[in-house]
């Protein structure tokens, strides 16, 4: 019954990648695809569903206790962000400042300020909540098809400041410290190598992005497909209304510092938010005069992205403690090649149903010790591992891609497949000039 097992696995990844893309909520798909694992595997059918360990409704209640704060008040701030006006005003000074004749010199202003925010310790989650309204009036302004959105968020926030750049603190780069004994600056020259190799591919990919879409004769609303144009898209701000440009930027402002100069105070993020929309709360008054219904529809969003992202987890609980799941394991640690390239290979395929904080996680719990027995140095193997971690973590099951949909009201079939390469091809790219250059310095 073992091949059973495996392929119900097989099987449960490919049903829950192929109901997500045909539209099926997350929040449906997720345990469907769960009780393929579950059958298959001949687990307890409620024990695995519903237990207090290992089971679909502790992954799914496990990540909602971590992170729903995070999204209900991200939700909440990016809802006083959009509806007073406040994004629509900073995008008009900053293309102001940048111009309205390079929308490309736009897209890699945004990659910067993504890059800048999570290199600051700044959840993907709460740059997503922040960016996105921000970007939604350039865009529109400019008349960049939206689902381009998706490139130079994923390339700013997901990709380099996760797991490359020397002494990103992420949670990514973080992990295998207490485990190897490394830093955050482990094997540093590789964390340079592979950030350059990244940011070439993914301006590239989003140069050459843009001019296709520009020559197609694409615009803003091209990603509804001739749906209609979303209520808020029609509810237009006139200035009058909108506040000036220090008092639109301040809540952001002091979200960011607050996170960056209180950095080792427990919760800060929940606290900075928090303030923020106090800020906002007081400063926005005059433009919003019904805070309650700003503050119901954060509630709202919140639910649905943070219920999304979980359920995606609580699957991946499910199928990595099916029994057939350790074999699966086994076999790739035995797998034929180079020690270093196994390593990567290993930690890849490990993201696209872990994540990459669960791939990065098990393998160097579980699988490091062989390759530091083989000689190979505990700053290399951390460098690898993190930057394979990256490499099939944009997939339709993940946290962050369900994230941005339900914030930025992109699917799988607009926006999915730029975030893919941008930040899947990117990784696998920075993943082969890691294994090379490490295969020649050590």
């Amino acid at each position: 019954m073992e091949i059973v097992g495996i392929l119900g696995l097989a099987l449960a990844i490919m049903a829950i990648i192929y109901l997500s893309f045909k539209g099926l909520n997350i929040v449906v798909a997720a345990p469907l695809a769960a009780i393929i694992v579950i059958v298959c595997n001949q687990m307890n059918f409620f024990e695995a569903l519903t237990g207090s360990e290992n089971s679909y409704m502790a992954g799914l209640a496990g990540f909602l206790i971590k992170n729903f704060a995070i999204f209900l008040l991200g939700a909440m701030l990016g809802q006083y962000m959009d509806r007073s006006g406040a994004t629509q005003r900073i995008a008009e000074v900053l293309l102001e400042k940048i111009g309205t004749d390079s929308p490309f010199r736009v897209l890699i202003a945004l990659t910067i300020i993504g890059s800048v925010l999570t290199f600051g310790g700044i959840s993907i989650f709460v740059v997503f909540f922040t960016l996105i309204p921000l970007a939604r009036p350039i865009f529109k302004k400019l008349d960049i098809n939206w689902e381009l959105v998706s490139i130079p968020l994923f390339l700013g926030a997901g990709t380099y400041t996760m797991s490359m750049i020397p002494g990103t603190p992420s949670v990514q780069n973080a992990i295998p410290t207490t485990e190897l004994g490394t830093t955050l600056t482990a094997a540093p020259l590789l964390g340079i190598a592979a950030t350059i190799t990244i940011l070439i591919f993914g301006l590239w990919y989003m140069k050459h992005e843009l001019d296709k879409s520009i020559k197609k004769g694409e615009n803003f609303y091209s990603y509804l497909d001739g749906k209609p144009v979303p209520k808020e898209d029609q509810e237009a701000v006139t200035d009058q209304e909108k506040p000036g440009f220090m008092v639109s930027i301040l809540p952001l402002l002091l979200l960011i510092v607050l996170i960056l100069v209180f950095s080792k105070v427990p919760n800060i993020i929940l606290i900075a938010l928090t303030v923020a929309i106090l800020c906002c709360a007081f400063l926005f008054r005059k433009y919003l005069p019904d805070q309650k219904d700003v503050l119901n529809k954060g509630a709202s969003g919140a639910v649905g992205s943070s219920f999304g992202a979980a359920s995606a987890v609580a699957f991946g609980a499910v199928l990595t403690s099916a029994p057939t799941f350790a074999v699966v394991q086994e076999a790739l640690v035995n797998m034929p090649g180079p020690a270093l390239v196994t390593l990567g290979v290993i930690t890849a395929l490990l993201s696209g149903v872990m994540a990459a904080s669960g791939a990065i996680g098990t393998v160097v719990s579980q699988f490091a010790q062989p390759y530091l027995e083989m000689g190979i140095p505990a700053a290399v193997i951390h460098r690898v591992v993190v930057i394979g971690g990256g490499v099939l973590t944009v997939v339709p099951q993940s946290g962050a891609v369900i994230a941005l949909n339900s914030i930025s009201g992109l699917d799988f079939k607009h926006g999915f497949k730029q975030a893919f390469i941008v930040s899947n091809g990117g990784f696998l790219l920075a993943l082969i000039v890691t294994l090379i250059l490490a295969g020649v310095l050590y």
